[in-house]
């Protein structure tokens, strides 16, 4: 069975939620990040970066966020979570994915620490700006990332922007609240989470 490496109210949510939205059976490993659990040795075997998520799937690791979304809504087809290939949806699709990580995180990161971006030639997302006015015209054409279906992308995207706007790296444009509202309504956000907080209270 697939399992899950996870610890609660971080990056790895959003995969327990996806895995939610999926119905795909699963074994969860809960790491203790505040404990160092994921640095010692029985996780570090797993993920030598000793983050998380992870995930092992018929003994295929998969680390990297994006990857894992990818490879999960891919895995588990009968969901409709991922346009097919050949289908015109799967290169958006894609696109919106990758830009996650490679534009919206490097930025919100930078914009958190307070640094300035390298210059234009050397920033992987142009300006923040640039980058959130991209990602804040693609949400108005809604009520999804892709219009009017709901994929993995939407759980990635619905997670990142209400985590960066409670922290206020983010600003709390109409679009991004609407858009995050109509995700968290979702009944394997709600289930996933209340889960969430059950785990963060044992390890406490």
């Amino acid at each position: 069975m697939l399992a899950f490496y996870h610890s609660p109210n971080t990056r790895s949510t959003g995969v327990a939620i996806l895995l939610e939205e999926l119905g795909a059976p699963h074994d969860t490993h809960v790491l203790n990040m505040k404990a160092g659990e994921n640095r010692q040795p029985a996780y570090l075997a797993v993920n030598p970066m000793g983050k998380v998520p992870a995930i092992v799937d018929d003994g295929a690791l998969v680390t990297e966020q994006v990857a894992i979304y990818i490879y999960l809504a891919d895995r588990f087809p009968k969901a409709g979570l991922a346009p097919a290939l050949g289908d015109p949806l799967r290169g958006p699709y894609l696109r919106w994915l990758a830009y996650y990580g490679s534009s919206f995180e490097p930025a919100v990161v930078d914009k958190a620490m307070k640094r300035e971006p390298g210059g234009l030639a050397m920033s992987p997302y142009g300006t923040f700006d640039a980058m959130l006015n991209t990602l804040a015209t693609q949400l108005k054409t809604g009520p999804y990332m892709l219009g009017e279906r709901f994929t993995a992308a939407d759980v990635l995207w619905g997670s990142a922007l209400g985590w960066t706007m409670g922290f206020k790296i983010v600003p709390e444009l109409p679009e991004f609240k609407a858009y995050v509202e109509r995700v968290r309504a979702r009944p394997a956000f709600a289930k996933a989470t209340k889960r969430d907080a059950e785990l963060a209270e044992r390890s406490a």
